[in-house]
């Protein structure tokens, strides 16, 4: 896999979200990431911190090097150990959905490259991430690391969760799940959501699922989506 090899190397503690922008960060890619945050408002997303969070976050160092030119059109790209990175639409879309508030407790199934968690942080997330695939999780890490970015990087079974860091006010699921995981629901708070892909073959819809109590939950569906699958158990070097 090939990464950015101009990563930036020294960011100061994030204390506000103006502190994701790279320090020498060329400006050709500021520009048209704000047209990318006009495309989105476009395409209906509202929610002015996951705007702000997308203008701020530099999907360009997420991505392999042949694509870096590609970098804000609105498309998924692959990464590498048969996953994406998913288009900047859809991670807006599902980080609305989250209605995030400033230090909610997040999990997020499918660390992938990185860059929907930036987002997630940059919104205001207390961000814990898993990545089945171990060496996606071990390259991203060390890459969000050498970005100045220090997140609570899992490897593991997605469908387990966390259950040793939980509750969670928000859990999220990046990839298209077959069946509902259950022990990702008993992880969430009461009055939390869980976004996540479901639906049976390639027909996935993204649906929010709020906990209502300990034994009730509800679900809204919010449209249709494309995911690759979410699969079961770890990989390993």
């Amino acid at each position: 896999m090939s990464w950015v090899n101009d990563m930036m190397r020294s960011l100061k503690d994030k204390t506000a979200i103006s502190d994701f922008i790279p320090v020498n960060e060329e400006l050709k890619y500021i520009t048209r990431r704000k047209r990318l945050v006009e495309e989105l408002k476009g395409k209906g997303i509202q929610s002015s911190s996951v705007l702000e969070a997308i203008k701020q976050v530099p999907r360009q160092y997420f991505i392999t090097d042949a694509l870096i030119e590609f970098a804000y059109q609105d498309k998924a790209y692959p990464i590498g150990a048969g996953q994406t990175i998913s288009q900047p639409y859809t991670v807006a879309r599902q980080t609305e959905l989250l209605d995030l508030k400033p230090g909610d407790k997040v999990l997020e199934i499918g660390t992938g490259s990185g860059y929907q968690s930036v987002v997630l942080v940059a919104a205001g997330a207390n961000l814990f991430s898993i990545e089945r695939q171990e060496d996606l999780h071990l390259i991203t890490k060390r890459k969000l690391k050498e970005l100045g970015y220090e997140l609570k990087c899992f490897f593991g079974d997605g469908f387990e969760g966390l259950p040793n860091e939980a509750p969670f006010d928000k859990i999220i699921v990046t990839a298209g799940a077959s069946e509902i995981p259950e022990k990702l629901l008993r992880q969430l708070k009461v009055g939390g959501y869980m976004v996540l892909p479901y639906g049976t073959g390639n027909k996935k819809r993204m649906y929010r699922i709020e906990r209502l109590n300990e034994t009730e939950f509800e679900r809204k569906d919010c449209g249709a989506c494309a995911f690759v699958p979410m699969l079961r158990g770890t990989e390993k070097l």
